[in-house]
């Protein structure tokens, strides 16, 4: 089994309900899901940039109201911003250049959404993504299970842009269980050829509603094979949803990860996740 060891790194103040993050030359840019801006913090100087992702953002959106921001991914000099799709305000991808530092475009994919859902036989109130990857050629969609279908399904979709022709495909997943409650994808990246994925068990039937915490786990799927090759779990108590790659040899990869405390204050807590590879 794979060894690991989790640690607090540091604390950021000004983001609540962090959702994901990326590391990026020195900085970590940040999205939370009752959130409208992208955020930019620089490790060494601890200053926090805010850049605007839908017109009159705000730090604290509510519920009913809030884009729904769960999952971002960087191609070259792209970063782009999905919706979960698990509500109607939910339906939105923003494209935001990193050498500009603004948005560039903001795309309806509601219809691509219904596509997915058709195409995987998951109802709306079971669709809700956590977590995205682009690779160039391939978008990689994670639906998070933690609807009454505990559907877990990871979407591939060949395509340069998600308004040409494509081609799907859908694999289910049957992660870990943990007192009866099936664990749901929170976020993934991808590492050598190899998708690294976050899991938490969260005891809700709800892509809406918000659950006690029992778990959280890492795992790792082979792209050739589309199965699990583990899972570990590294937490009794967090409800990690943010996953990027800090460092990677061939010894060991050091993860950062953000945590969703779902509270309405601003301060986010980063960790590292050191995992042993030999």
């Amino acid at each position: 089994m794979k060894k690991f060891t989790l640690d607090l790194l540091f604390k950021i103040i000004g983001i609540g309900s962090a959702s994901g993050l990326l590391y990026n030359d020195n900085s970590l840019l940040l999205i939370g899901d009752n959130s409208g801006f992208l955020y930019e913090y620089n490790i060494d100087s601890s200053n926090l940039k805010s850049y605007p992702l839908i017109e009159k953002p705000s730090e604290n959106i509510p519920k009913k109201e809030k884009p729904d921001f769960e999952s971002f991914t960087q191609y070259q000099d792209t970063i782009y911003v999905f919706g979960s799709g698990s509500t109607a305000k939910g339906n939105s991808m923003v494209e935001f250049d990193l050498k500009q530092k603004k948005k560039v475009t903001t795309n309806n994919l509601v219809d691509l959404y219904a596509v997915m859902q058709s195409f995987g036989n998951i109802n709306q109130g079971n669709f809700n993504l956590e977590g995205a990857i682009y690779d160039g050629e391939t978008w990689y969609l994670f639906n998070r299970g933690n609807g009454d279908a505990s559907r877990n399904v990871l979407f591939s979709i060949h395509a340069k842009k998600l308004s040409d022709e494509f081609s799907l495909m859908s694999n289910d997943y049957k992660l870990p269980k943990i007192k009866g409650v099936r664990s749901t994808f929170t976020d993934a990246v991808l590492v050598d050829g190899k998708i690294y994925f976050l899991a938490t068990t969260e005891n809700t039937k709800s892509t809406y509603a918000d659950g006690e915490i029992l778990v959280s786990h890492i795992g790792c799927i082979n792209l050739e094979t589309m199965k699990i090759e583990f899972t570990k779990k590294i937490s009794n108590s967090h409800k990690f949803k943010g996953l990027t790659v800090f460092k990677n040899s061939n010894k060991k990869i050091e993860f950062l990860l953000c945590e969703d405390k779902e509270t309405a204050v601003l301060e986010t807590q980063i960790y590292k996740l050191t995992l042993d590879l030999k």
